[in-house]
């Protein structure tokens, strides 16, 4: 039996669009100033855990965060294109209040998280959930008995969330997917189990140096 995987993950750091609620999707939206403060925090605040290895959605704005983590432990990044959010299709660079007002009947479908259905040229739930809840366990069948730091995206957060506590994809969401914030989880060798969630502990540091900066 193999070892127990120890995954820590981490939802990239703030862009100008998660401020204005545009849709990202696989859309590559750096980090603003914000994110690049919380990347070097959850960096520091990361800095002592024996990680074996840092991966990461290719989009910079995963990527520039796992590299401010990877740098504090003299790794490289291994770049996991699987683990990008999900495709938002025609949706991506819109408001979610333009979405509605084009395509109301579909807007109604994706609230009420209608696993089948996909947005034209997207993914549907089914499909985003099972890429990255599949990319995760081969990326921890290969460590064994060591611990991972995955850069990664909110709804790809969303997703393994959902596969570690037993909640269905149409289930209304009551937890939290932080900017930054340090998720734990556990694979087992046969599945995923929650560890931690949503440890924003280290925001703190980050808004006072962003303060320090901007009065500079």
């Amino acid at each position: 039996m193999l070892e127990p995987c120890h995954l820590l993950l981490v939802r990239h750091g703030q862009t100008a669009w998660n401020v204005d609620g545009r849709m990202q999707g696989h859309l590559d939206i750096p980090l603003d100033a914000v994110g690049r403060a919380q990347a070097l925090a959850v960096a520091q605040a990361l800095a002592d855990e024996p990680v074996a290895a840092v991966v990461s959605s290719d989009l910079l704005r995963a990527r520039h965060t796992a590299d401010a983590i990877a740098a504090t432990h003299g790794l490289p990044v291994l770049n996991e294109p699987l683990l990008r959010e999900r495709h938002f299709g025609v949706y991506q660079g819109l408001l979610w209040e333009e979405v509605q007002a084009r395509w109301p009947q579909d807007a109604q479908r994706w609230s009420h998280r209608d696993p089948d259905f996909a947005p034209e040229g997207g993914e549907s739930l089914t499909q985003f959930s099972q890429r990255c809840v599949e990319a995760v366990t081969r990326h921890a069948q290969a460590w064994p008995g060591r611990t991972l730091v995955l850069a990664t995206h909110g709804g790809v957060l969303d997703c393994l969330y959902r596969a570690a506590t037993g909640q269905s994809l149409q289930a209304p969401r009551s937890w939290m997917l932080g900017n930054t914030a340090v998720n734990r989880l556990l694979w087992n060798g046969e599945g995923l189990s929650l560890v931690g969630w949503n440890d924003t502990r280290h925001l703190e540091t980050a808004g006072a140096a962003l303060d320090d900066k901007q009065q500079a």
